[in-house]
C-alpha cells in the first residue's frame, strides 16, 4: 500500500467505528482522540480492526505512535506496504 493508501484506510476504520466522527477534518499532527472524542475502547476498536482487516498486530507498547494520523501512517506504513 502507498502512503495515501494507507492513511485512507485509517480514515475508513476510524469513520467505521465513529460515525459521528468526520476524519475528513483532522489536523493530521493533532491526537485523533483528542479531536473525534475517541475513549479507550474506541481506540482498542481501531486496533482490533486493523488486526481483523490487514492482519497487522499492533503491541500495547506501540499504541502511543498511533496517537496522530500521520503517526499512524508512518507506523503503519511499513507493515501494510505488501498488502
Amino acid at each position: 500500500m502507498t502512503t495515501d493508501e494507507v492513511k485512507q484506510a485509517v480514515i475508513d476504520i476510524v469513520n467505521d467505528i465513529l460515525p459521528e466522527g468526520d476524519c475528513s477534518e483532522v489536523d493530521p499532527s493533532q491526537r485523533l482522540r483528542d479531536q473525534l472524542d475517541l475513549d479507550s475502547m474506541d481506540f482498542l476498536d481501531i486496533v482490533m480492526e486493523l488486526r481483523k482487516s490487514y492482519k497487522i498486530e499492533v503491541p500495547e507498547a506501540d499504541y502511543p505512535q498511533l496517537a496522530t494520523l500521520n503517526s499512524c501512517v508512518e507506523y503503519l506504513e511499513p507493515k501494510m506496504r505488501d498488502i
